[in-house]
């Protein structure tokens, strides 16, 4: 347990200001994340330095595909979330309420770093916070990813975007880049679903746009997100607040937790995948068997740059300076 940040006290509760929820807390209770509780007058952390997961992964996995494109990085989580989907696909640690020391094992962040550095024979760039909400870990997080910067590792999170603009801002100077799961632009999907609202996300977005790499990932369950509007207003909102260069990944849905829904068509994938690509010049498709949608064309001259398989990089047309070996236009921002 370690004293979390971002709070104040309120007469016998606690108010907590890490994320949106903005939790007010009664003594022994624990906030909606169920990692932060209101203890002996304090917020504490409860998954301080406790993880529940850990693996070198591909940076593709995360999904990252403009960072570092066939590098490995280490992957680690702990559990909780601050959201509620029910259609969760890491319910497992994500939708635990409470911290159980048989669910998770203790690590400190000299131990984190020296298996990081360890790795680097293996492709290792770095470490990666993912698996379910790091934000809900922020104390831990931040503490590593300002060591692992330390030692000319980089930092990536993997996040559902909802924090408060205060620690985020404090957390970015130490982040590389980010993946962040743009779930709907409807409000009613954040609230009915996910238990919380979609402006935050939008904030979290625009915000680490100005401050590190960043993708976004949107998962299409059938009847919910799946629409042509969807689609469009998703795209416009990124051309709008980021720019055409901002990367995009459409995920297949696959019914998983307490939703049945079946499985989503590769017939909506494709119409997604065609409205973006009207406007955006990175757009990919996940969570598939085959291979469509997952390599990376020149904007400039078309010609294929990366090719993928999975999460194997198999082929890769750019030079050490992230450009196209054919045109010299510039892919890569790192």
């Amino acid at each position: 347990m370690k004293e979390a940040l971002y709070y104040e006290k309120v007469n016998s509760k606690i108010r907590c200001y890490l994320c949106p929820h903005q939790c007010l807390i009664k003594e022994n209770a624990l906030g909606i994340c169920g990692v932060r509780q209101n203890y002996g007058d304090k917020l504490i952390t409860l998954n301080y330095g406790r993880y529940s997961s850990i693996n070198l992964d591909p940076v593709e996995k995360k999904p990252l595909y403009h960072f570092y494109p066939g590098k490995n990085i280490l992957s680690i989580g702990t559990i909780g979330c601050n959201f509620q989907c029910p259609f969760c696909q890491n319910w497992s640690i994500s939708q635990v309420r409470k911290t159980r020391k048989k669910e998770t094992k203790s690590i400190t962040k000299e131990e984190l770093i020296k298996i990081a550095i360890d790795l680097k024979e293996k492709g290792n760039i770095g470490i990666a916070y993912t698996y379910n909400e790091p934000f809900i870990w922020y104390e831990f997080v931040r503490d590593c990813a300002q060591f692992a910067k330390a030692e000319g590792l980089k930092n990536v999170l993997v996040t559902n975007g909802y924090v408060n603009l205060k620690p985020l801002e404090e957390l970015l100077p130490y982040i590389d880049a980010v993946n962040i799961d743009i779930k709907s632009m409807r409000e009613e999907f954040y609230l009915k679903l996910c238990k919380g609202k979609l402006e935050p996300v939008l904030k979290t977005c625009e915000t680490a746009y100005k401050k590190c790499l960043i993708e976004i990932t949107n998962l299409i369950i059938p009847n919910h997100n799946d629409q042509k509007e969807d689609f469009e207003k998703l795209v416009n909102w990124i051309i709008e607040h980021m720019g055409d260069d901002a990367p995009l990944h459409f995920s297949r849905y696959h019914p998983d937790y307490q939703f049945n829904e079946t499985a989503t068509p590769i017939e909506t994938l494709s119409l997604a995948y065609k409205i973006a690509k009207e406007k955006l010049k990175y757009v990919y498709i996940g969570n598939i068997l085959d291979d469509f949608g997952e390599n990376t064309y020149c904007p400039n001259c078309g010609k294929m740059v990366i090719e993928r398989s999975g999460f194997k990089v198999n082929q890769d047309n750019l030079n050490s300076q992230g450009m196209c070996n054919f045109c010299g236009y510039q892919i890569l921002k790192f």
